[in-house]
């Protein structure tokens, strides 16, 4: 998937989140399945933790818990969880909890965009593996048509992940402009146990990452601040700074639910 990492055509390769078993979306392969309407459709990302998001989500996701940046491209991610593997706003019965916002990352699951690295083009996918994938004799709505083409459902499908797309070039412009600009900094997010007589004890780091860095934001010239400004950057920063204090909520959330210290998950 070139959202995030680059595939080879053929069988398709590479290691995305959710993803295990993805297949070029065809009329030869696919054209007597569909998708089965699941009372929890989103058991998959039970282990999402932490799931890409892109810039124009920002200001939603902030209200929900932490985003921050990884790796040497600076990704954005939602967090959703301390530890590998646990996505915590998700429930058992396969819901997100009221009031999560779900990212369009999610939801346009299973269907993704690869890039076939020899024709130079992107090709539509479905993860084959998805649990809501059956025969059509199951299915609520098909992939495909009596005539082989792309039922309503399909279609839709497409232009969200068309749209997606967009919004991922948009982001990597997004975040090319702040690493031009140097604002990018190590951040860590610190949690300070209380020993059991009541005094703070040894405090533990839960997740370094990448972040805004409020004094080099601040120290920007006064054109490229106006810059930032304008072209809608800067509430996006301002979002991703104001959703680090979903760090404390996290924690609490773990706090309740294991009387233990969270363990360290470095997205």
């Amino acid at each position: 998937m070139a959202t995030e990492t680059p595939t080879g055509m053929g069988q398709i390769t590479g290691n995305v989140l959710f993803y295990s078993k993805p297949e070029p979306l065809s009329i030869d392969l696919h054209q007597g399945l569909g998708v089965k309407s699941l009372p929890g459709p989103f058991t998959f990302a039970k282990e999402g933790h932490a799931v890409p998001l892109t810039v124009t989500e920002f200001g939603v996701s902030s209200l929900c818990g932490p985003i921050i940046f990884v790796g040497e491209d600076k990704i954005p991610l939602a967090v959703m969880g301390l530890n590998l593997g646990q996505n915590m706003f998700l429930q058992e019965n396969g819901l997100f909890e009221p009031g999560v916002y779900v990212p369009a990352y999610i939801r346009r699951y299973p269907f993704v965009f690869a890039t076939d690295n020899n024709a130079g083009q992107m090709v539509l996918c479905i993860d084959r593996s998805a649990q809501f994938i059956v025969d059509k004799s199951e299915a609520d709505m098909l992939f495909f048509d009596a005539d082989g083409k792309p039922t309503e459902y399909t279609q839709n499908c497409i232009n969200f992940c068309n749209d997606y797309e967009v919004e991922r070039q948009r982001t990597q412009s997004f975040v090319e402009l702040l690493k031009g600009l140097d604002l990018f900094e190590t951040k860590k997010a610190v949690f300070t146990p209380t020993n059991p007589d009541g005094s703070a004890g040894e405090p533990q780091t839960i997740a370094e990452y990448f972040g805004v860095s409020e004094e080099k934001l601040n120290a920007l010239p006064h054109d490229k601040y106006v810059e930032l400004r304008d072209n809608g950057a800067l509430a996006q920063i301002y979002a991703h700074l104001v959703s680090l204090a979903g760090w404390d909520r996290l924690i609490a959330l773990a706090m309740a639910r294991s009387p233990q210290v969270p363990a360290a998950a470095n997205a």
